[in-house]
């Protein structure tokens, strides 16, 4: 040992230790001070190193070069609809549930895919294109929340089918993606003055704890994820698992004329028109644009022939439900100049798969035929 080599005590070990926990806590500090989630969100290899993606992400299998995160930034900056938007496109968002998303369908294969096969132009001859934002959870506040952010990617018309499930007031803050972005949702309800509750206990509020490198390590561990995940999705196009067999949609059903406890006849207020209102607001107030108009689908839906089909149309629906709310959602929508289309029985039941408002490709493909005889009437109008 040389006269400037100096032993390793424990005191030194000790002090080591303790600069290093002192550092790292400062960081978490100085990181919950400053709060970079959404920007780090915004940082994406999408629609940069790899094309963005055709639909939001959402999925729980690694196998599926996809996952299911809570931060806006983020699954926006993946799509592809966050790519600087053509001069000459007329851009159109599809915002919806898992039937607009596509389970069990290629991304061709979806609304949005179909109406892009179409290739349909403005009469002045812009090409239209379609946009998938569907996510999977059935909530018409979850729809409006993405309609909201979606509107900074200037959308020229939007598209937004719906069904009876997303409807009832009292599950409108059920979706875990609406409950884990409380502050946006919240901005929502204070502007339109919404009837939910803004102290839902649903609603999830970070503490400034949540918000250290430790309380966010799931939230960055996913955006590191969903980058990762990106070279795998671009070279393979797989963003979900597609089963060689499933359950399909049921057709002998429960006697049951429960609807989430309602009572007959559905009234107004049981319903979630107030969030279909506000988003019709919220694309009236585009930035740097005029009115962007929107489509209203009542989404198509399976009609069983089976045991109790006298009593329900479907596993969600009993009939009495069901007709009080087409009937609701024509007098509302006409009485306040909605463009609306009720495309409730329109496709066949053989075109539905695992679930009652699921389409195979042939079934999005006549749907999206009808819905493009209704953009190019809005369009002209």
């Amino acid at each position: 040992m040389t006269n400037n080599d100096q032993p390793i005590t424990r005191g030194t070990i000790l002090r080591i230790i303790a600069k290093a926990a002192l550092l790292f806590v400062l960081l978490n500090l100085i990181y919950a001070w400053a709060n970079p989630l959404a920007t780090l969100g915004r940082t994406s290899i999408y629609n940069w190193l790899v094309p963005g993606r055709e639909r939001i992400p959402f999925g729980e299998n690694p196998a599926s070069y996809n996952l299911s995160l809570f931060q806006l930034d983020a699954m926006f900056a993946s799509h592809e609809v966050s790519a600087p938007k053509p001069a000459d496109e007329y851009r159109v968002l599809v915002i919806g549930d898992s039937s607009v998303w596509g389970i069990l369908l290629h991304p061709n294969d979806t609304l949005a895919g179909k109406l892009n096969e179409l290739r349909l132009t403005t009469p002045d001859g812009r090409p239209i294109r379609a946009y998938n934002l569907g996510y999977p959870t059935i909530s018409v506040m979850k729809d409006l929340m993405i309609l909201d952010r979606a509107m900074a990617y200037q959308p020229d018309l939007i598209i937004w089918p719906t069904t009876l499930e997303a409807m009832p007031s009292k599950k409108q803050t059920t979706s875990p993606i609406v409950q884990h972005n409380a502050e946006t949702v919240l901005a929502l309800i204070d502007r339109y003055h919404l009837p939910i509750n803004p102290n839902d206990p649903a609603f999830v509020h970070p503490t400034f704890l949540d918000r250290t490198i430790i309380g966010q390590r799931r939230d960055l561990a996913d955006l590191l994820r969903l980058n990762m995940y990106g070279f795998l999705w671009a070279s393979t196009g797989i963003d979900q698992l597609y089963p060689e067999t499933y359950e399909l949609r049921a057709e002998d059903l429960e006697a049951s004329e429960d609807f989430y406890g309602l009572p007959k006849p559905l009234r107004r207020e049981d319903l979630a028109f107030e969030e279909l209102q506000a988003g019709i607001e919220r694309a009236g107030v585009a930035a740097s644009q005029l009115h962007v108009p929107v489509l209203i689908v009542n989404e198509p839906m399976f009609i069983s022939e089976g045991q109790n089909s006298d009593i329900r149309y479907n596993f969600y629906y009993p009939r009495w439900a069901y007709d009080d709310y087409r009937r609701l959602m024509s007098e509302t929508a006409e009485s306040n100049g909605w463009y609306y289309l009720d495309a409730w029985n329109i496709i066949n039941g053989a075109e539905f798969t695992n679930s009652a408002i699921h389409l195979t490709p042939k079934g999005e493909e006549q749907l999206a035929a009808v819905i493009a005889e209704e953009i190019m009437h809005l369009i002209e109008r």
